[in-house]
């Protein structure tokens, strides 16, 4: 159904809505009329939204634009970065064994193969020298954070070698380090959005301080990601396992306590197409046991430098405007897990552009304002 049709279609629905909501005054009552009003203003917001996808953008107000949801009006009137395939153009296309769908590489993706592969070398050295010494002198590698830093480097190097350093901006202060190594306001849960593979070298080199990941058992096969994931002593978590889990979880829970930040994707796995996922329950439990803030990172335009269907990236991280939003901290006291996780979700929502936010379900009313619905 095209957007105009759909539009007809929500005016001819608002008509009988209004007429039915005369009589409903003398049946129903008052409380009657006003949850009719409620579900009428949402026809409202989605034949405005249809409005949107109909008009071309040069003829859009800003008005209507600023009105269309919550997203800041610079971040709305911003083109979306994710390239057609036209655009890419493809060199080899191919379906990937471990996963089963189609790749392609076009020639920034080799340019981005032939980086990779000059430089992991030195950087699987580097791990491999790192653990043989923080493994026989004692104390010279304490959390293995030196065995870390050696993939901060070698992700540094790497974005900057493909010109797709990420841009940093908000509270940058908090990533940073004090003189002994440590973040100067203690541990914290940083949580990210997660749409791109890519997601993993952006947090890498944009956080100082020495942290772990919360991450799948399955990365281990990955080569030099999966080397550092086990010889830094990350969390892997294997989900099909519940003691697995249980045990991951009293992991992270001892790393936060002893002032080791941990790195978690509240929604448990990448987006397929880039938009912010429900999240997964459990992972703020972890800040709530352990008494710490929780840091949101936005991640933007990862899902366009490194979509799902990229082998590697498909165009260069200035291209494709990487950015990274740290939010100011949530306080986790006296809050339930529910209100912590949609204050997490909004803080991300704030800061990702038009096309990483949840399309909304019919009529634009989404899960959240469906129950506040039927509850009136």
């Amino acid at each position: 159904m095209t957007g105009r049709k759909r539009s007809l279609i929500v005016v001819a629905m608002l008509s009988r809505a209004h007429a039915f909501n005369h009589v409903s005054t003398s049946l129903m009552g008052e409380k009657s009329r006003i949850n009719l009003n409620n579900l009428q203003g949402k026809m409202q917001h989605h034949n405005e939204h249809a409005a949107l996808t109909i008009l071309p953008a040069s003829i859009q107000s800003d008005d209507m634009v600023s009105q269309s949801s919550n997203i800041p009006l610079s971040l709305q009137k911003r083109p979306s970065n994710v390239l057609s395939m036209e655009e890419i153009q493809p060199i080899f296309n191919f379906k990937s064994k471990s996963s089963g769908k189609d790749k392609v590489l076009n020639v920034t993706g080799a340019y981005h193969l032939v980086v990779i592969l000059l430089t992991m070398p030195f950087w699987i050295a580097a791990m491999k020298i790192t653990q043989f010494l923080g493994d026989t002198i004692e104390g010279f590698d304490d959390n293995r954070a030196k065995f870390d830093y050696t993939g901060k480097v070698w992700c540094r190097s790497y974005l900057s070698m493909t010109n797709s350093y990420p841009l940093l901006e908000g509270d940058v202060d908090r990533l940073k380090v004090g003189p002994s190594g440590e973040m100067s306001e203690g541990a914290c849960l940083f949580v990210a959005n997660h749409a791109s593979f890519l997601d993993i070298a952006v947090l890498c080199t944009v956080l100082d301080p020495v942290f772990k990941f919360i991450a799948k058992d399955s990365l281990k096969a990955f080569p030099g990601v999966g080397t550092q994931l086990v010889g830094g002593e990350h969390v892997l978590i294997d989900r099909t396992n519940k003691r697995s889990q249980l045990k991951t979880f009293k992991q992270a829970i001892n790393y936060l306590k002893n002032g080791v930040p941990i790195m978690a994707f509240p929604e448990g796995a990448r987006s397929p197409d880039g938009r912010l996922m429900e999240f997964k329950g459990g992972i703020f439990s972890m800040a709530v046991k352990a008494k710490v803030p929780i840091v949101p990172l936005s991640i933007a335009n990862t899902h366009a430098v490194m979509p799902n269907m990229g082998f590697l990236p498909v165009q260069s991280g200035q291209r494709g405007e990487l950015r990274v939003y740290v939010h100011d901290p949530i306080d986790i006291e006296g809050k339930s897990e529910e209100e912590i996780s949609r204050e997490v979700r909004e803080a991300l929502l704030r800061e990702l552009p038009a096309d990483q936010h949840p399309l909304d379900d019919e009529f634009g009313v989404n899960k959240a304002e469906k129950k506040e619905m039927v509850r009136a």
